[in-house]
């Protein structure tokens, strides 16, 4: 402190005399943290992200998600199918041991014994070596369940019928039809809606009966002597009854 013509100037040493700019630390001392993660680290991370994010919106722009029709709780004949991260545990669902009344086991006991298993590895090996060579255990339950998924997921793609699985799910046109009418009722009584629908839009085994562009004679004679996938004397009823579905079928129209 001075004094000097009625001034008083007082000093404080927690102010910086010079201002020093706003430089990351050092540390290079510290083996594997080289850089300050502020705004160093993080801004790279961000960058990384933020490139892989505008790489994935443009993938769902570019290919938009498939639709299918609208779900139909009386299609019985409809094959679910999951998304690809989960085509390993629908392909484990197929086998005898883990299906049928063992569903318990494949659904539950399996899986839940494969992902305890990655989650005990950490506890279970606990040495100090970052190389897999060095962590027999713990690269060993990684190897066998990346194997595993690879192969079930490989045999779900092989195996599952995506033809079939196209035409089951493939939008239709909605027909435009009275379901009063006693047309409808025979195509009900008859069991027709148990393969063609209930909206006639057809399924996995059966053609869409909507605007066929058939006369009514050529309906007829398909239900009553088959064609293609259809057999021959499917359809139990009398010839007026045949008629009247063959005459009705005629004339659905879509929307």
């Amino acid at each position: 402190m001075h004094h000097g013509k009625g001034m008083k100037f007082v000093g404080d040493s927690r102010v910086s005399v010079e201002r020093k700019p706003n430089v990351p630390k050092d540390y290079s001392e510290y083996p594997g943290k080289t850089e300050a993660f502020w705004p160093n680290f993080l801004l790279k991370e961000w960058m990384v992200g933020a490139v892989f994010l505008v790489g994935y919106l443009s993938l769902t722009i570019a290919h938009p998600s498939p639709l299918e029709r609208i779900a139909d709780p009386t299609d019985t004949g409809y094959i679910p199918l999951p998304d690809w991260y989960f085509l390993f545990l629908y392909q484990l669902l197929k086998y005898s041991f883990a299906s049928g009344p063992y569903t318990t086991i494949g659904a539950m006991i399996i899986p839940g014994l494969a992902f305890g298993s990655l989650l005990l590895a950490p506890f279970i090996d606990r040495g100090p070596e970052r190389r897999p060579s060095k962590r027999p255990l713990a690269t060993g339950f990684m190897l066998l369940a990346l194997a595993s998924i690879f192969y079930l997921t490989w045999e779900s793609v092989a195996t599952h019928d995506w033809k079939k699985a196209e035409a089951q799910g493939k939008i239709v046109a909605e027909a435009n039809f009275d379901k009063e009418s006693e047309g409808y009722k025979i195509y009900q009584d008859k069991g027709c809606i148990s393969c063609h629908g209930d909206n006639m839009q057809g399924g996995p085994a059966a053609k869409s009966l909507v605007d066929t562009g058939l006369a009514p004679d050529k309906i007829a004679n398909i239900a009553k002597n088959g064609q293609n996938a259809m057999p021959a004397g499917i359809f139990k009823g009398t010839d007026e009854e045949l008629k009247k579905l063959s005459e009705f079928i005629s004339t659905v129209k879509s929307k």
